[in-house]
């Protein structure tokens, strides 16, 4: 009985869609995800719409404006419509859903385990990017119903922010992401990026930690 009880816990975190602000209730395939999405147009947990969203400098997914100390490069930016992408499309994210009492989300991701190279890229292209905090979810000046630098933040080169991709990763969104040395293709770390033709990585990588 243990056996089967566990294997049915095992199932139920593989193939889900969070509860959040814009999830899908079950994923599915989604023909017309948009730029940098499509690579889950096989299945995903997020619209078309959320997809094209996922790519303006503040979309009303969450009125979040990237470039709050100034333009964030474009180099930069891909990374983090990545990270949105990966967030609002990927079904493969189960093992790492946690439960939170938020007036915008029922759960949320917590301690993914993202793939070395992911990490230490984002870092490398971000690292003169310019941002006034640390963590990105929480502290920030709202009154005009856009994230604005609280007062008394300066604006600093991420390098300076974080030091390292491990701070990066791990503290932008309050421990969404865990920094790991697991590579590409390891079948133990979850890829932000991939190439569609040879399928999705991350399938197997939730089945592991499931």
């Amino acid at each position: 009985l243990v056996a089967v009880t566990a294997a049915v816990t095992r199932d139920s975190l593989l193939n889900i869609c969070m509860d959040a602000k814009h999830h899908k209730t079950e994923p599915g395939p989604e023909g017309q995800l948009y730029g940098q999405c499509a690579l889950w147009k096989e299945n995903a947990c997020c619209t078309a719409n959320t997809s094209m969203e996922a790519h303006q400098d503040q979309s009303y997914l969450y009125n979040f404006n990237w470039d709050h100390c100034g333009v964030m490069p474009e180099k930069c930016k891909r990374h983090f419509i990545q990270d949105t992408c990966l967030y609002e499309c990927s079904p493969n994210l189960g093992p790492w859903i946690d439960q939170v009492d938020t007036s915008w989300r029922k759960e949320r991701i917590l301690n993914v385990p993202l793939c070395w190279e992911d990490c230490e890229q984002w870092w490398e292209d971000c690292q003169d990017a310019v941002t006034c905090k640390v963590n990105w979810h929480k502290g920030w000046n709202w009154t005009t119903g856009i994230n604005q630098c609280p007062q008394g933040s300066m604006c600093q080169k991420f390098k300076y922010v974080f030091p390292t991709a491990a701070d990066l990763c791990e503290k932008i969104w309050s421990g969404s992401y865990l920094y790991t040395h697991h590579h590409r293709g390891s079948g133990r770390c979850i890829q932000m990026w991939f190439d569609p033709a040879e399928g999705n990585p991350n399938v197997a990588v939730a089945r592991y930690y499931a």
